[in-house]
């Protein structure tokens, strides 16, 4: 073997190495202690907290144990992640999910704050724009005089006029 071919051999065998050590890395992800902490960070603690499962810190706390105990033995039996979600939804409802699903009428969860926030700023904007005067025409200037008056209304608005000192209007 030639030092060009031994050199491209221990860059094949570095490689392989660097992907095998990145392979066990990413599969000592899914062992049952770090599959309930990343499953009970998924979940609501059903106690009335607000908190997620894995951090609900309610002293106290009458259903945290029950909740974990549960999802430690969901893992233990070897029940997928989808799996053990549809058994708490079953037994506890949507509201135990700290995050809505992305399916169906849920998926409104995700983007009405994107459309209502697009809303509001494209209605800031126009706002802005015509208040400005920016809107591509001038703003009208306000009749001072109405085309008809009656001449009650007339006599009216002159001594409106006569009192208050002003004489044109303004």
């Amino acid at each position: 073997m030639g030092a060009p071919a031994y050199l491209k051999f221990c860059t094949r065998a570095v490689e392989a190495c660097v992907l095998a050590v990145a392979i066990c890395f990413s599969l000592g992800a899914t062992t049952p202690t770090s599959r309930l902490n990343a499953m009970s960070h998924q979940l609501m603690c059903q106690c009335g907290c607000a908190q997620l499962l894995g951090e609900c810190d309610h002293v106290g706390c009458p259903d945290r144990d029950k909740e974990l105990s549960e999802l430690t033995t969901d893992i233990a039996a070897g029940l997928t992640d989808q799996q053990i979600m549809d058994e708490f939804v079953a037994k506890y409802g949507a509201t135990v999910l700290a995050a809505p699903t992305t399916k169906g009428f849920d998926l409104v969860a995700w983007i009405a704050p994107f459309a209502v926030f697009a809303a509001a700023l494209l209605g800031t904007i126009l706002l802005i724009r015509r208040w400005g005067g920016l809107g591509g025409k001038p703003l009208a200037a306000a009749p001072t005089e109405p085309a008809f008056v009656d001449p009650a209304e007339q006599e009216r608005l002159e001594r409106i006029r006569r009192e208050t000192g002003s004489e044109n209007g303004h």
